[in-house]
């Protein structure tokens, strides 16, 4: 059972003059040892945003990543950046934007450690609970083409035990460390959710039911069997920019609720598209539901009476207890950050904090 009532999905948006020392660095204006003192800097505010709020458990606010999947492109050899298929995000007007994902086009090569830095950083400034949050295996299996990446890998699932293998070592060295919460973060499940989506699986020639045994098996190789070790995961419908990829509810993974060893399950809530809490039903006895229904896309405020009676009506699924409640996903999953101000992230985060000590003390 978790002991936290108030949690976070992971990203903060990123302050401007860590984007622009960013862009220095790479383009060589910058060198290593200063924009690592501006990236510590957005560390440390990060920390203190969210403990200032009186979060329960934070991050770092994934300021040493240009986007959620990062650490694995930045850490590991073998990717083309920006070589992968593109996905279409968009919002309720119709806007839409582009994202162009890796691809794996030669054998996979941990050149360093994916989230070490991250942790051992953020354990050394602050006594906080604190988590890592790590990209799920399904979410790279996306970075696989049957054409580009043959040359390194004939199969996906010849990429993908490279791929497990490396995550499992990344798992093992962040409890190492000290790390007692480690949020796997998986949207990649969110096409399974869509009807759109699962037929552009189909017609690759991919099954999204035996996808979905898939996406289970590898989560449960990832994390293991580490006793005392608080896993979560995070399962959103796209985050970018304030757009989103997939819509619908739960219920055709609700498998993942029952079948993966998970402690917590990260869910979004904030709109229409996430669809009810009915799907809850599958969630064992011994796992917290963290809900996701403050929004981190739109400026709007959530009111507090709003949040509780949606707490109300998830208890009739889930007891009390095993509920906890955070934003609908991080503000940043990419760097660009979604369509809200630094006050408003802050105003959200607070409300996260103040409802869940109101509703659970």
């Amino acid at each position: 059972m978790s002991e936290y009532r108030s949690d976070v999905v992971g990203s903060l948006l990123r302050p401007d003059y860590l984007k622009e020392a960013r862009k220095k660095r790479e383009s060589g204006e910058l060198s290593h040892a200063d924009f690592k003192k501006i990236e510590d800097r957005a560390v440390d505010e990060a920390i203190a945003l969210q403990i200032e709020s009186g979060l329960d458990v934070i991050t770092d606010g994934e300021m040493r990543r240009y986007a959620f999947y990062g650490h694995l492109i930045d850490a590991v050899e073998g990717y083309d950046k920006f070589g992968g298929w593109a996905i279409p995000f968009h919002d309720d007007q119709g806007n839409e934007v582009v994202i162009k994902r890796p691809v794996v086009v030669s054998k996979l090569r941990r050149v360093r450690p994916l989230c070490e830095e991250e942790f051992v950083y953020l354990r050394a400034k602050t006594e906080h609970p604190a988590k890592v949050t790590i990209i799920s295996a399904q979410q790279a299996a996306a970075y696989y083409d049957a054409e580009k990446s043959k040359g390194a890998y004939a199969t996906i699932d010849a990429y993908l035990a490279d791929l497990v293998d490396i995550l499992k070592t990344e798992v093992e060295e962040l409890i190492r460390l000290g790390c007692t919460y480690i949020q796997i973060d998986a949207p990649q499940y969110a096409a399974l959710i869509d009807p759109g989506i699962r037929e552009g699986y189909r017609k690759r020639g991919n099954d999204p039911d035996r996808l979905l045994d898939r996406c289970i098996e590898l989560d449960n190789a990832v994390i293991g069997d580490h006793p005392g070790i608080t896993f979560g995961i995070h399962l959103c419908r796209g985050n970018n920019q304030s757009k989103y990829y997939a819509s619908g509810g739960y219920d055709p993974i609700s498998a993942v609720f029952s079948r993966t060893k998970f402690n917590n399950f990260l869910l979004e809530y904030d709109d229409e598209r996430s669809g009810g809490f009915d799907p809850l039903k599958n969630v064992p006895e011994d796992r917290t539901v963290v809900l996701g229904l403050v929004t981190s896309k739109k400026p709007k405020l959530e009111s507090k009476d709003e949040l509780k009676q949606r707490i109300e009506e998830a208890r009739k699924y889930v007891p009390m207890e095993r509920l906890a409640l955070s934003t609908q996903c991080g503000f940043a999953s990419t760097e660009e950050g979604n369509l809200i101000t630094p006050e408003q992230q802050a105003a959200k985060l607070r409300l996260v904090a103040e409802t869940a000590e109101e509703v659970w003390g």
